[in-house]
């Protein structure tokens, strides 16, 4: 008998593997489904598992792999990012892990957009003040035209990509910064391939599309958001760390950006965090990726993960193990 470990996580929706696993494998599969989130959690639960589907808090440590070895398999998580999981130890392990890079690829972009734009014309600041029982224009300023300046973008991958289609619309200039990517395919979007620094030096406002890895972590630091004019607004939809948060929160108190809008932040959920709350910032609780339709497409694309890596197949999901990219 083959037996899956499920994250006890909103996001996990442990009928749809149940359907999936009992009609595509030959043998009888036993779903567990348990809290996770730490590392001797997860040694604890998945004891003589096969496959492992983890959510975004519980750390994948070369430990809990070598404590789960030689049982297990493969470990799918359950969403974009694989910041959580020691690919290294993994790999050495031969246990394969799978991630599902595209099922939210329309909802993020949307969202970034949305915070973007919230931002630039002040809605939230406007509707505090509204609901303080003011109603005078002057509350949001300042707010600047958005056709006619130039939005960056930290990475160009598919949400990137998209949120770029969906800027083009507004007649801003669009550069981007990603190492990984050539000006060609850039240019196809009608974007701009420049520097990092350049990203800053030239962008009236950056959105931060970046996942985490050792290259990005902290890579938007004070110079980096010094180089930004003081009406700039900052979106980041990609990881929290990749943000220094001390130089944003600098950047704010100082007048030195305009506004910040954050789907993600470096401690989730914070505490005690001195970005949340205050007037000049939009924070959203990671729910960029959320629709129905992305829930549904997410939870079939993992469990078709968990299928290839017990049925010997190459799951659709699979990351390499050397990859470290924007």
């Amino acid at each position: 008998m083959k037996r899956v470990l499920l994250s006890a996580s909103p996001m996990v929706d442990p009928d749809t593997y149940r359907r999936r696993l009992g009609e595509a494998v030959d043998q009888p599969v036993e779903i567990e489904v348990a809290t996770l989130g730490s590392t001797e959690r997860l040694i604890a639960a998945g004891d003589g598992v096969d496959v492992v589907v983890t959510d975004i808090d519980t750390p994948v440590t070369a430990e809990a792999i070598g404590a789960l070895a030689p049982d297990l398999q493969g470990i799918v998580r359950s969403a974009v990012g694989v910041d959580n999981i020691d690919l290294a130890a993994a790999a050495d392990a031969g246990v394969t892990v799978t991630r599902v890079p595209d099922y939210c690829t329309e909802e993020v972009a949307v969202h970034s957009v949305s915070l973007f734009l919230t931002c630039l014309r002040s809605v939230a600041r406007y509707d505090d003040a509204v609901a303080d029982g003011r109603w005078t224009w002057e509350d949001g300023r300042p707010v600047r035209r958005l056709s006619g300046s130039t939005v960056g973008l930290l990475s160009f991958g598919p949400i990137a990509r998209r949120a770029a289609e969906q800027l083009s619309g507004f007649g801003a200039e669009l550069i981007a910064h990603d190492p990984f990517v050539d000006a060609d395919h850039m240019d196809a979007y009608g974007v701009e391939k420049v520097e990092f620094e350049a990203l800053f030096d030239r962008g009236d406002h950056v959105a931060v599309y970046a996942p985490l890895t050792e290259s990005t972590r902290g890579m938007v630091d004070a110079d980096a958001l010094g180089r930004l004019d003081d009406d700039a607004v900052v979106v980041n939809v990609g990881r929290g760390p990749v943000i220094d948060d001390e130089a944003l929160l600098s950047a704010l108190e100082s007048d030195a950006i305009k506004a910040a809008g954050l789907d993600v932040l470096s401690t989730e959920p914070p505490a005690d965090d001195p970005l949340v709350g205050r007037e000049d910032t939009v924070i959203t609780p990671h729910a960029a990726w959320y629709s129905e339709d992305a829930y549904d497409d997410l939870n079939r694309s993992a469990a078709a993960d968990v299928t290839a890596v017990l049925t010997g197949a190459v799951p659709e999901g699979r990351v390499d193990p050397d990859g470290d990219g924007l």
